[in-house]
């Protein structure tokens, strides 16, 4: 549980940053560069002997959905969005934790559509209320995607997790942001995205050092380490942990304005879908 906290307490003002310093650089570049900054903490732990390769292959494609393609979607949010909705809409990854850990057991279950219908009507309120309109359904839809792929990582990391039982996590590790950078790289090349060095501000580019070291290079690393050891009830609870921290780290510390009556109205709807979600699956471990 240490790794959760620590990391929700990085994270909380990872919104900020992104929102304030690289707003106007292309996400796909900012995720690649991210992921290509992570990679050489763990190059030098990388063990392929022994490991097969259909298992290397899958750990690769792993990071490029739940780093490559959630970055990318996730940072493409910060252009609709203020940093603390994009903070608050990430409230439904433990909403798709358990509903990906259900599928993969086969036990769905109908409370996941009451929880669902709750969530999105309070992602309603917050969005209307706070008067951000098309471009707010924009960002939210984006941040569902990226929430998907978080999820889908963290679930599908603990599911093969026994698969590599005789290697310790930093052993394989750079596996997935290899996979992440090469699919950020794409996407950057097809969007049009590179950027030279020389375009950007140095404080553009200590924060860029800072979240590829850090905020992604370790925690992610931290991250699915705690994954693996709580139970998905305790997972969905620290996937949010760090939403309130967010918010008030982007409305006190980097002066964003918030409608709270309608932030409030809308995050107590999307609390109440996942809580309903999470009681009903407590105690049900991934299969």
């Amino acid at each position: 549980m240490f790794y959760l906290a620590l990391v929700s307490l990085i994270w909380a003002f990872s919104f900020g940053l992104i929102k304030r310093y690289l707003g106007g650089v292309h996400p796909a570049f900012v995720a690649w560069a991210r992921m290509t900054i992570a990679l050489p903490l763990f190059l030098p732990f990388l063990k392929l002997k022994k490991l097969p390769p259909r298992l290397a292959l899958h750990l690769a494609a792993l990071g490029a959905v739940q780093y490559g393609l959630m970055y990318v979607s996730y940072l493409w949010a910060f252009r609709y969005l203020d940093a603390y909705l994009v903070a608050l809409f990430t409230i439904f990854t433990p909403l798709y934790v358990g509903l990906i850990a259900a599928l993969f057991s086969r036990r769905f279950r109908t409370v996941w559509l009451v929880s669902a219908v709750l969530a999105v009507a309070g992602a309603a309120v917050v969005i209307y209320r706070g008067g951000a309109g098309e471009g707010g359904w924009k960002g939210f839809f984006l941040m569902q995607f990226s929430n998907l792929c978080f999820a889908f990582g963290q679930v599908e990391y603990k599911r093969i997790r026994p698969r590599f039982a005789a290697f310790a996590d930093r052993e394989v590790y750079a596996l997935l942001y290899l996979g992440a950078a090469a699919v950020t790289a794409a996407g950057t090349s097809l969007l049009g995205g590179w950027v030279s060095p020389a375009d950007l501000g140095g404080e553009q580019v200590l924060v860029i050092i800072y979240l590829g070291v850090l905020a992604s290079g370790l925690c992610f690393f931290w991250w699915n380490l705690g994954a693996v050891i709580v139970n998905p009830g305790r997972l969905a609870v620290f996937n949010n942990v760090k939403i309130p921290l967010a918010v008030a780290a982007a409305v006190i510390v980097f002066g964003e304005t918030a409608y709270w009556p309608g932030l409030l109205v809308g995050a107590a709807l999307m609390a109440a879908g996942i809580w309903l979600a999470r009681e009903k699956n407590r105690d049900r471990e991934y299969v």
